[in-house]
């Protein structure tokens, strides 16, 4: 694999960095880089600037929008974001449901849905996972009735990333008789969040965030025009997106920028003033996580390269997803063990993006711990590891 930039690569790096540096507000680079949430507000903001530029969609085909670009310059253009503090596009219209619908949807539902979804007029969340059927996801029981022109829809979706703020979802919902295979009972439907007997009730996780919550749905009425593709190859859709979101939650620039930070405040970080990297033991583990990190890069580079000739991300999306999650929750247990009693100030309200207090504690390490508890979800979110170990013993070593 060659590393090394062409000239015409390198002019397009001083480009994203002339415009991340132009563009970027200010006030989103230094929430970002402090590791503090966004606001729904602050993410479309950003997201239209991008628009306006016309690299909203990095991964879309040209004809819908797209940029074009090789994956050298995805590349160039994820490691450039990280290290200037510009925060990842929500990854649910753009980069989920928008590929399901330019690939498999109607004319008409690509005219519908995609203009608005790459302005980021529309904010979608993703309704997969239910109370009893989560890495199992084949057993969902949400239902979806034909009655004329329309579904009824009856269930509970659970986990929903950011529901609270969404105008649609994408859902996975079982239209086929109770003894046809899980699977091949399963469609695919867009669902407008302002329908009659829709209601979001918020769950709050141990660090604190009201990120995810539970979806109901009561005869909730959705037109047939609304399904993507056949009735009942809706898993045939959703294993297409799932390979593409498990690629994206590997997260391999935000984690080098993350690691990056992390040596920085160890060198300040030590008893009596000392540098912590000059302890052997956390030395060490910081060399184990860095090594990691490198091969993980060099799977991805290698997936980005698959892609970029037309094939879609197969196993190499589970190795990835198994990777990026151990790596990135590695690094939060290496932050909270810097941070020590700076890990989790009484002051809730300094984790926000709008706070404009004094902070409790030297920057990054103030949200260690808030962020640790968060993240052991990403081993279980996008189908949990374990589930990634079989679908890589099935298609990798054929067991």
């Amino acid at each position: 694999m060659n590393m090394d930039f062409s000239p015409e690569e390198l002019v397009f790096q001083q480009d994203v960095r002339q415009f991340l540096r132009e563009k970027l507000p200010p006030d989103i680079r230094e929430s970002t880089l402090k590791e503090i949430p966004l606001a729904k507000e602050n993410f479309v903001r950003w997201q239209k600037i991008l628009y306006e530029k016309g690299w909203a969609a990095v991964n879309w085909p040209v004809e819908y929008g797209g940029t074009g670009w090789t994956s050298t310059q995805k590349y160039i253009w994820a490691n450039e974001c990280a290290n200037f503090g510009a925060p990842d596009v929500i990854p649910f219209g753009l980069n989920m449901v928008a590929p399901v619908i330019f690939t498999y949807g109607s004319e008409e539902q690509k005219k519908r849905f995609l203009p608005d979804i790459l302005q980021s007029n529309v904010w979608w969340c993703q309704g997969y996972s239910e109370p009893n059927a989560g890495s199992d996801l084949a057993s969902l029981k949400t239902t979806a009735v034909r009655d004329g022109d329309a579904y009824l829809v009856n269930g509970t979706k659970t986990w929903t990333t950011l529901a609270h703020y969404a105008d649609w979802i994408f859902c996975l919902v079982r239209t086929g008789e109770p003894e046809v295979k899980n699977q091949a009972a399963i469609s695919f439907l867009l669902i407008d969040m302002k329908c009659p007997g829709i209601t979001v009730s918020p769950i709050t996780t141990l660090g604190e965030y009201h990120e995810v919550n539970e979806v109901h749905f009561d005869n909730v009425r959705v037109p047939v025009a609304n399904r993507i593709g056949e009735e009942g190859q809706g898993w045939t859709y959703a294993k297409v997106l799932l390979t593409h979101e498990r690629t994206g939650i590997a997260r391999v620039a935000i984690a080098k920028k993350r690691l990056q930070n992390l040596k920085s405040v160890a060198k300040e970080t030590g008893d009596s003033g000392t540098n912590l990297l000059d302890n052997t033991i956390f030395a060490q583990k910081v060399a184990e996580v860095e090594i990691e990190l490198l091969a993980l890069e060099f799977t991805e580079l290698r997936t980005l390269a698959a892609i970029s000739t037309g094939n879609a991300p197969g196993a190499e999306s589970s190795i990835l997803k198994i990777k990026g999650t151990e790596v990135a929750q590695r690094l939060d247990e290496l932050y909270v063990e810097i941070a020590g009693y700076y890990g989790m100030p009484f002051v809730k309200d300094q984790f926000k993006s709008d706070f404009d207090g004094e902070m409790v504690g030297p920057g990054l390490i103030t949200s260690s711990t808030p962020r640790y508890i968060n993240n052991r979800k990403a081993s279980i979110y996008g189908g949990s590891n374990e589930i990634q170990k079989n679908i890589i013993s099935k298609w990798v070593l054929g067991l």
